[in-house]
């Protein structure tokens, strides 16, 4: 009875979250919105980069974001307390938490597990995301940056659906043909011939590894995307062919305040979660001292603008990351701010960047490279132990500190000249994140929010309307309930894109997966909205105006 009873409370609560859209106060909608996340970013972060940025004289005793703190985000999947990227921006742009793995799409139920109500019936529903909605609804200017490649799971969340974050073709093309006005990052590598075209036919300007073009450029619409995949750490960049995360978001706000409806533009620090896998403590500070400039450069915006909104949290926590560790409790609070950075900042490579060089060297040029850019006397044993892993890489940057590779070990060389941080895990962590905002008229969401609350203030503040339901219906519709009573069949030729195809007398219908163009009787148009093709229910999602399409013929 009083699991039942438990249940049903949860039901109640959860159908209570899920339903209203309204942020718990009142906000008062802005033009403009900035979100901008710290990726894997735990509180112990902010603390080490202020402690690291007054020790090194880089200007002042604060952060940018300092001033603008106000409460805590509560995150988690729908079913685990601990989620990964992928379920937990998606939470914020759907108002629906999610399972590990799924890109802003419904998840399948855990009856034993689920934190809130989830209703099997929906299982793999693509959900209307709310940069999407203010693109639909209000015609705003919408923009992506990140220092990973685009289809990585934040971005994806933001733009794409599908429930496995690494499906890379199909959420790379949903995002080129949901026609963003602004993506910076990385994901050459990622580019087919395909998005090539799709972009030119929209009068898309695409710069790939050219700095001095993209500061350059004056198009109103850019893609700029820097190395195959990741960008390199902003400690490792070199300012002459990589442009940083301060510069994309500058450039980014000075194309998208083109538009006078607005716009919605995210930003990720991408790269702080992946030096938190590897327990690389340089990595994570100096990644988010580059992102804090970023928030520098959003806040002056906003300030000069007076009609905009921003909004900075980080997805998750990560690491565990601790100023004191077991090596510091004997006497912890008689260690000098000296004896925690003194040699620390020491370190002008991370442990990637420092990886890169030791690849193209002979292990009798470690000393001297170790000494040169970490400031590290190596030790014999030292030496030998990175001659036996000198090619040794880990199988993903999740991996660096769960195995033996060469990143790892000088991770471990790094951590053993500076004992006194400390980490609990290479992975995830459950603690809330922190929450930062500036708002025009001071309408900041306060306190402890959870996900699906910072959802309902991204939804209130762009001044949205129309219910997300009501939205996901419109334009993610079931292809059996749309073309109900149809000639319907699906084209799986190139399994990776299928085809729907409907016929109605001499009239063709085709509708490609992962696309937001259509073509009647061979002949293209634009859909206005994504189509996404689900292989394990083998189901299109899709706009119900192409029916329109279809009965107008």
């Amino acid at each position: 009875m009083k699991k039942v009873f438990l249940l049903l409370l949860i039901l109640v609560v959860s159908s209570d979250v899920l339903l209203s859209q309204s942020y718990k106060k009142e906000v008062r909608p802005t033009k403009n919105v900035i979100l901008m996340i710290p990726d894997g970013c735990s509180i112990g972060v902010l603390s080490n980069s202020r402690w690291y940025k007054i020790y090194n004289k880089l200007g002042g005793e604060n952060l940018a974001v300092d001033p603008y703190i106000c409460g805590t985000v509560k995150t988690f999947s729908s079913n685990a307390p601990i989620g990964d990227s992928a379920p937990t921006t998606s939470a914020y742009m759907t108002g629906m938490p999610q399972q590990t793995g799924n890109i802003s799409i419904y998840p399948v139920a855990d009856p034993e597990n689920d934190l809130i109500y989830v209703d099997p019936a929906k299982a793999y529903q693509p959900l209307a995301t709310v940069i999407e909605a203010a693109k639909i609804e209000k015609n705003k200017a919408i923009g992506l940056v990140a220092t990973v490649e685009f289809p990585h799971a934040t971005p994806a969340d933001c733009s794409a659906h599908h429930y496995n974050r690494k499906k890379y073709a199909q959420i790379g093309s949903q995002i080129a043909y949901q026609n963003f006005d602004v993506i910076f990052g990385g994901g050459n590598s990622i580019l087919t011939d395909d998005i090539k075209s799709h972009l030119q036919s929209k009068d898309v300007n695409l710069i790939q590894n050219d700095y001095k073009a993209f500061k350059s450029d004056s198009s109103d619409k850019l893609w700029a995307l820097f190395g195959d995949m990741h960008q390199v750490y902003d400690l490792d960049r070199n300012p002459e062919e990589v442009p940083s995360l301060e510069e994309m978001t500058q450039i980014a706000l000075d194309k998208l305040s083109r538009r006078e409806e607005g716009f919605f533009l995210m930003v990720e620090g991408s790269k702080i979660d992946w030096a938190a896998h590897s327990n690389d403590a340089i990595g994570m500070i100096t990644e988010y001292l580059a992102f804090d400039k970023a928030v520098q450069v959003a806040i002056d915006f906003a300030r000069k603008d007076e009609n905009t909104t921003v909004i900075i949290l980080p997805d998750h926590g990560n690491s565990g990351f601790t100023m004191g560790s077991s090596a510091s409790s004997r006497g912890y609070d008689r260690k000098t701010i000296h004896e925690f950075f003194r040699d620390f900042s020491k370190f002008k490579k991370t442990s990637e960047g420092l990886e890169k060089i030791l690849e193209k060297s002979t292990p009798d040029e470690f000393k001297s490279l170790f000494k040169l850019h970490l400031g590290i006397d190596l030790t014999a044993e030292e030496v030998e132990l990175l001659t036996k892993v000198h090619h040794q890489k880990a199988n993903n940057y999740m991996e660096v500190s769960s195995s033996v590779n060469i990143s790892s070990v000088i991770v471990d060389i790094m951590k053993s000249r500076t004992p006194l941080w400390g980490f609990t895990t290479g992975g995830h962590s459950g603690e809330e994140v922190f929450l930062a905002a500036y708002h025009p008229k001071g309408d900041v969401p306060m306190g402890m929010n959870t996900n699906t609350d910072i959802f309902n203030y991204l939804y209130s503040i762009a001044g949205l309307q129309t219910p997300m339901a009501e939205l996901t219906r419109k334009i993610f519709s079931k292809h059996t309930d749309v073309f109900s009573g149809y000639k319907y069949s699906i084209d799986k030729t190139n399994a990776d894109f299928p085809v729907l195809v409907v016929k109605q007398g001499k009239t063709t219908l085709e509708v490609p997966a992962f696309k937001s163009v259509a073509y009647l009787n061979g002949k293209p148009f634009d859909i206005g909205s994504v189509t996404v093709y689900i292989d394990k229910n083998d189901t299109f999602y899709l706009s119900g105006a192409l029916l329109d399409v279809m009965n107008k013929r």
